[in-house]
């Protein structure tokens, strides 16, 4: 597809979390289409950051890698065991993701949202009595649900929906509790 009379790839993966679209051009060209967008778009677009979109994917409860998802949290403990396929054509770390899931991941991503004030920021440590049961992978304001909320990797006995835990924000002891469903849902409707 041509953009301002240039060759342009156009997809719609939706990572953001929302109805919108990404442009692949080659690198010198960027910076055109670029200015030649936010002309055509006039006092109705403006330009925002990776903060936005890290915003938008995350309250729609959309995983990042390095965040939900990394080296160390496999998907069955991040909660999408169903993108992978056990049974099958063999792929690296099969095995142990098997062994994983027979056992029941000792780790979970979980819901959460603040009860204090405070907003959760990805690493800050989850307590429950005092005692560490993870860290928060993502947490933020949510704009569009108007309050704090995040995602943690806690120890599997601890995933209790409505059972509160503790956020620790600067040295500091904040109440959350943990949810199911609290995240951002985008209503549609079927054809």
């Amino acid at each position: 597809m041509k953009i301002a009379g240039v060759e342009c790839l156009v997809s719609r993966t939706g990572y953001t979390g929302e109805d919108g679209f990404e442009l692949y051009v080659s690198p010198d060209q960027a910076p055109y289409i670029w200015e030649e967008i936010l002309k055509a778009g006039g006092d109705d677009i403006a330009p925002i950051g990776l903060g936005a979109r890290d915003t938008l994917r995350f309250e729609a409860k959309l995983p990042l890698y390095g965040q939900e998802l990394d080296k160390d949290i496999t998907p069955l403990e991040a909660g999408l065991g169903y993108f992978v396929q056990l049974q099958g054509d063999e792929f690296i770390g099969k095995e142990a993701l098997v062994k994983q899931k027979e056992a029941k991941p000792a780790r979970v991503l979980v819901e959460f949202e603040m009860l204090g004030k405070g907003i959760p920021r990805s690493h800050y440590e989850v307590e429950k009595d005092g005692a560490n049961i993870g860290w928060v992978t993502t947490g933020a304001h949510s704009p569009t649900l108007n309050k704090a909320i995040g995602l943690a990797l806690i120890k599997r006995e601890y995933n209790q929906p409505g059972a509160e835990i503790d956020i620790m924000i600067r040295n500091k002891a904040v109440k959350a509790r943990i949810g199911k469903g609290i995240f951002y849902s985008k209503k549609t409707k079927s054809k």
